[in-house]
């Protein structure tokens, strides 16, 4: 039995500068059945003697603060997941803040589930939201909709989502490591929960507010797919063997994948090795990504 509806898990590194604001969320929250589990991937900064700060405050939540040697974000999930008392487990990183109702709606949405439909549902999700108040990437009509992570691309469902996961699922999905690399994309656990048929009830409410800073993951993919290129290449691999996902999504992977591994030292043959295309279809890809590029890039003008 978990002690808690909800862990909301915040792997962070160096930001004790922006934590202040998540804080000030979760304080905000107006469902208070929830713990705050904070896994410090290593910080060098001020994020230790702040987070001990905050532990001695009169909370409404639990807050449990856990220091590792320096990993990298998956490492840190991984054994976020070890330590978490929550039904559900929520990621927020620590650039961002939720909503002041975010934790009330993941519960109300997690209740929609029947006894029934929720052995084959991995969780939740929101929508992620700019401080503007618009909405990141793009979503489905209604209120909600359900389908895998692999569904989402035919269904012109982009973009990072509020997921949260039931913790006994996610468990059995832990992020691939890699000695010496610390990164590997989300997808490869969300396309693997999809391939054996979990779904993901979507509900489209602004519950998560995010800013892309430049140091963050999402900015910099192809100096991750450089320094991270085993990890990279197999979730490139097993994208490219699901039916599922559109060729666009193939091409661009394969493309994105190539120009970042190849900068990390690996041939052109051993990468059609290990990601299983000939050289025609990664010829083929890299002539179409540069295309895309070029038309980035003049657009821009």
């Amino acid at each position: 039995m978990y002690k808690h509806k909800i862990t909301v898990f915040t792997p962070t590194y160096n930001r004790g500068s922006l934590l202040e604001k998540l804080f000030a969320s979760l304080q905000k929250q107006t469902f208070t059945d929830f713990e705050w589990l904070i896994v410090d991937d290593g910080s060098t900064d001020n994020t230790e003697e702040l987070l001990k700060r905050w532990q001695k405050m009169q909370l409404h939540f639990p807050l449990h603060y856990h220091r590792t040697p320096n990993g990298g974000k998956m490492r840190a999930v991984n054994y976020g997941l070890d330590l978490a008392q929550g039904e559900l487990f929520f990621v927020v990183d620590s650039d961002d803040y939720l909503t002041e109702t975010a934790l009330e709606r993941i519960d109300y949405w997690a209740n929609t589930l029947t006894p029934q439909q929720k052995p084959f549902f991995a969780g939740v999700s929101g929508d992620k939201i700019y401080e503007s108040g618009q909405s990141v990437g793009t979503t489905c009509a209604g209120k909600s909709f359900d389908c895998t992570a692999l569904e989402r691309d035919k269904l012109g469902v982009h973009g990072d989502k509020a997921e949260a996961f039931f913790t006994d699922v996610f468990r059995k999905y832990k992020f691939p490591e890699f000695t010496g690399e610390k990164f590997i994309t989300e997808s490869v656990v969300y396309y693997r929960m999809a391939k054996d048929g979990y779904k993901v009830r979507f509900f489209n409410e602004g519950i998560y507010v995010c800013d892309y800073l430049p140091d963050g993951l999402t900015k910099n993919a192809l100096s991750l797919h450089m320094h991270n290129p085993k990890g990279s290449m197999l979730a490139a691999k097993e994208r490219l063997t699901y039916p599922e996902l559109t060729k666009q999504l193939k091409i661009a992977t394969i493309y994105y994948c190539y120009k970042g591994v190849t900068q990390a030292g690996y041939s052109r043959s051993e990468i059609c090795t290990r990601l299983n295309i000939t050289n025609f279809q990664l010829s083929t890809a890299l002539f179409i990504g540069n295309l895309h590029e070029i038309k980035k890039k003049l657009l821009k003008k």
